[in-house]
This record gives structure tokens, C-alpha cells and sequence, in this order.
């Protein structure tokens, strides 16, 4: 196996544990390569990695998804709609922006250790009482918007709305099921955004191995992740990943200052 198949096997691995698992994908997608010295595998291995994530969100969600669309009138599917809509907007304005001027480690060895501060003050006094039936407005403005945070490398998107959901007051598996349901249309819109280039441009024979491997890794990681933390939660709290958090960020920043 060639380099780049390592490297594509091991980043579509992080890529499916990371996305779904509070400890931030994005953080570890910069993080891992710098650490080891890889070079990147470009926009088309990116495209890879969302669409591994796409389908671990669909073949672990497809009833719920079914279930609502034939029920579309239901509030749940609006409530969905209306939390993308900041992350939307931030990632169509901003993405590229938060790429670039974020990537270094040393920042996202800072925001990996603030998030996690965060999520251990959100699982200390998040009363963790409501049900996905009691989500209302609100709590889907609030959690659309902290959404949107997790542009920044390190933050986490599953980490940044579970939190929001603590806060509020939802269970955990709550929290992290409605943040799994609203992770759907964003995945879904920035892949196809993404996926539109590589259609134009093609996939060179060369990189066709490395793009197969990585969405086939990050799908069946992506959904073991899934299901896991789902039945974790059931009766565990979030400090195992705020512990890995604080860990994992001091160590980043402890070897940015060596190097």
C-alpha cells in the first residue's frame, strides 16, 4: 500500500470518528497531517470525506428520516430547517475565510480546550431532563447558532449543538440525536457544493483508489461512532470527551511551542 492509501485510510478513519464524537473532525484533519508531516490530499479527498460522512448519517437515520418527510407538517422537520439556517450562512460566507486565517495548530489546540471547558460546565448544570418531543423554537435558534461555530477548527459541530443542547436543558442522547438529524442538511449541502467542482473537473485514475478508500472508511467508522455514542449516552456523561479535550489541546500546544 502506497502512502497516499495510508494516509486515506487513516484520515477517513479520524474523519468518521471525529465528526460524530464531540472532539472536532476539522481540528484532527489539520492536526494529524501536521503532526506527521503528510502532504494534503486535496479538494477531491475532501469531497471523500463528507460523502463518508453523508452515508453514515443515512444509513444509520434513514427510518427518522422517512418518518419525517411522510410527516412533513410535523414541527420537528421545521424546527431541523430553521437550525441549518445560520450554519448555512456562515459556511457559505465564511468557510473559506475560517480554512485559512484557523489552521494553526496552536489555535485549534486553544479552541479544542475552551470547548471542552464548555462542555464540562454545560454537563455540571444542563438539567438534562427534556425529550426530542419538547424542542422548540428556541432551542433550535439557539442551537442553529452555535452551529455556526463550529466553522472554526477545534470547536466541533456535534461538540458546539450538544452543548447548546445541555444548556437548554435536553438529554443527552437527545441532545446528540437532534444534533446527528441537523448534521444531514448541512453535510448534504456542503458535499453537493463541493461535489459540483470535482463533477466539473473529474477525478484523475491516480487519486479514483485514495477517494474510494476514504469515503468507504469515514461511512463505516461515521456510523459505528454514531451508534455508539448514542447508546453511551444513555448512561454516561460527556467528561470522557472533555478529559480527551483538555488533553489532546494542551499536548498540540505543548508541541507547537517545541517545534
Amino acid at each position: 500500500m502506497n502512502a497516499q492509501l495510508i494516509q486515506s485510510a487513516a484520515l477517513g478513519v479520524v474523519q468518521g470518528l471525529t465528526e460524530f464524537l464531540p472532539i472536532s473532525s476539522s481540528g484532527h484533519l489539520v492536526t494529524i497531517p501536521w503532526l506527521f508531516g503528510w502532504d494534503d490530499l486535496g479538494p477531491t479527498f475532501d469531497v471523500a470525506l463528507h460523502l463518508g460522512t453523508l452515508l453514515a448519517l443515512l444509513l444509520y437515520f434513514w427510518k427518522d428520516w422517512l418518518n419525517i418527510l411522510k410527516n412533513w407538517q410535523e414541527p420537528l422537520l421545521w424546527l431541523i430547517a430553521i437550525a441549518c439556517v445560520p450554519g448555512a450562512i456562515a459556511g457559505f460566507k465564511y468557510e473559506k475565510y475560517f480554512d485559512t486565517v484557523f489552521r494553526s495548530p496552536l489555535i485549534i489546540g486553544i479552541f479544542m480546550i475552551a470547548m471542552g471547558l464548555l462542555m464540562m460546565l454545560a454537563e455540571k448544570y444542563g438539567k438534562k431532563v427534556r425529550s426530542l418531543e419538547t424542542i422548540n423554537l428556541g432551542d433550535s435558534i439557539g442551537i442553529g447558532l452555535a452551529q455556526a461555530l463550529a466553522l472554526m477548527p477545534g470547536v466541533s459541530r456535534s461538540g458546539i449543538t450538544m452543548t447548546a443542547g445541555l444548556f437548554g436543558g435536553l438529554r443527552r442522547e437527545t441532545a446528540a440525536r437532534f444534533s446527528f438529524l441537523l448534521a444531514m442538511p448541512i453535510t448534504l449541502g456542503a458535499g453537493l457544493l463541493k461535489m459540483h467542482k470535482v463533477i466539473k473537473t473529474g477525478i484523475p485514475q491516480e487519486e479514483q483508489m485514495v477517494f474510494i478508500l476514504g469515503i468507504t472508511l469515514a461511512a463505516i467508522t461515521g456510523y459505528l461512532a454514531i451508534r455508539f455514542l448514542l447508546k453511551f449516552l444513555q448512561h454516561h456523561s460527556l467528561y470522557i470527551f472533555v478529559w480527551y479535550r483538555l488533553l489532546f489541546g494542551s499536548a498540540l500546544i505543548a508541541v507547537y511551542y517545541m517545534r
